[in-house]
Order: C-alpha cells, then structure tokens, then sequence
C-alpha cells in the first residue's frame, strides 16, 4: 500500500473522527431516548390513574377555572386587591432572600475562586459548600425550618436565601476567575489587606454582572416564594393554595390570584431586563421596555 500524501492523510483522519463523532452522538440520542421511554413507563405505572387514561381530561379544570372566572369577571379587580398584601409579603420574602443568598454568595466566591482566596487550601470546601446549596431544594429546606421555626414567612426567607447563595456563588465565582489580577497585585505590592484588594480591585470589576445576576435571580426567587406558601410558608401562594383547595364556586379567588402573580412576574421580568441590559452592555431603558 503506498503511502497518502499529508493532505490525503488528513482528510482520512478527519473522515474517521466525524464518523466517530456521529457514532457516540447516535449512541447519546439512544440512551436518552430509552432513559425517556423508561422513565415515562416507570412514571406511568406508579401514576394512580394512568397517564393515557387522563390526558383527555388534561384541560377539564382549567377550563371550569376559566369559565367561572369570565362569568364572575366584574368582581375580580376588588379580589386581587384583596390578595394584593400576600402579594407584597412574597415579594418581601423574595428581597430578603435575593440580598441575604447574594451577600453569601459574594463572599464564598471570593473564597472559592483560585488566585483571590486568601486560603487557596479552602477552596474546594467552599465550593463544596456551594453545590450543597444548589442541591438541596428550597421546599425540603422550607419543611425542615418550618418544623423548627412554625409557618410563617422567616423559614421562606431562609430557605431561598440558602439556596440562592449556593446558585449565585456558583455564578459570582465564574466571574471573578474572568477578572484581572494586575490592579490586585498592584494593591498587594504597596501593603493592601485582602478586603481592601477585594473591594478596590475586585468587586469594580465584577458589581456589573454580579448585580445583574442578582436582579435575575430575584424574579426566579419570587416564583419560589410562591410555591413555598403551598406549605405554610405565606405570601400569595398559601393563598393561592386556600383558593384552589375551595373548589367550584371559589375559581374566581383562583384566577384572581393567578392574575395578579402573572402580572407580577411580567412586571419584575422587564424591570430586570432593562436593569441588567443597562449594567451589562449599556443598554438604553427603552430598548429595554420594548424587549
């Protein structure tokens, strides 16, 4: 056999790992899609009804939900502003708990990045610290500190905030290892302690997308405040769970309660739109609105 020229070599080589490639490409799409059939069949069976039997039934409360509140649709202004104060409570609870997980998770990703940690030894425990914050879900956290601390909205708060330390000091981390360690040398060679290099070279560089984070994790954070009143937490979702628990006859609370978190989330999501498109690129507040 006589030997390929180099660019006939080359175009073998690369022949042979893009047929290689689409092999373990099929290979991923197959177990994914077996793993989907699998878990479906496993899903189904345990499923007291059976999914295929009530897939036809799939829309039958919803549309009981929107008929009655069409029919009562006069009375629905004066019940959303009823609603309106456990609104505001999970709104607060979300604040409280985007500024608590945001300041620790500030401070664990200066711990955890490599070449800003005062104590580079720590650092794989801080991260560690960080992915049990991601693992753990807020609703588990919720229960536990509403069985030490009684319902309320102070378990919520906490259990958010935990959470979202672990998710942002994820994020934060990330950013600071972009950041550019000259201005923090520069601060160490005339005596700078760390929080001085911290504050001073570190967090102008990374405030911009640090806070715009922050204001996207706000809105997620008000969504999980919601679900967390489903048990006993406060705030709009305890009553959103009242409402729906009341049945026939009450889906106009319901409905009302839907409305006025949806046009929440609305308002909160372009609001941290245009914050985070004004702190990141510069963008103008009205191209922001329009987005």
């Amino acid at each position: 056999m006589t030997d390929l020229s180099p660019p006939a070599r080359i175009a073998r080589e690369y022949r042979a790992a893009a047929a290689r490639r689409r092999s373990y490409s099929a290979i991923l799409w197959a177990v994914f899609v077996a793993m989907m059939v699998a878990g479906f069949q496993l899903a189904n069976a345990r499923n007291a009804g059976g999914f295929r039997a009530g897939l036809s039934q799939v829309l039958d409360y919803p549309s009981e939900l929107v008929a009655e509140a069409w029919a009562k649709a006069a009375g629905l202004p004066g019940l959303m502003l009823d609603y309106l104060p456990a609104l505001i409570e999970t709104i607060n609870i979300a604040a409280v708990a985007t500024i608590l997980g945001a300041a620790a998770g500030g401070v664990m990703a200066l711990l955890a990045t490599r070449g800003l940690a005062p104590w580079p030894r720590l650092v794989p425990v801080v991260r560690r610290l960080m992915d049990i914050g991601r693992a753990i879900p807020e609703i588990v956290i919720a229960l536990v500190l509403i069985f030490v601390l009684g319902g309320g909205p102070i378990p919520a708060a906490l259990a958010i905030a935990f959470h979202t330390a672990g998710a942002l000091g994820k994020l934060f981390s990330e950013v600071a290892e972009n950041a550019s360690l000259k201005p923090v040398e520069g601060l160490q060679s005339v005596g700078a302690g760390w929080v001085q290099r911290m504050a001073l070279a570190v967090m102008p560089q990374v405030a911009p997308n640090w806070l715009s984070y922050a204001a996207l994790r706000f809105e997620i954070n008000i969504r999980a405040s919601a679900i967390l009143g489903f048990v006993g937490a406060g705030g709009i979702g305890y009553e959103l769970r009242n409402a729906i628990s009341w049945g026939p006859g009450r889906f106009d609370a319901a409905a009302a309660v839907f409305l006025l978190l949806f046009l929440t989330i609305v308002a909160v999501d372009q609001a941290s739109s245009v914050l985070r498109g004004r702190l990141v690129r510069g963008q103008p507040l009205g191209r922001g609105l329009a987005a």
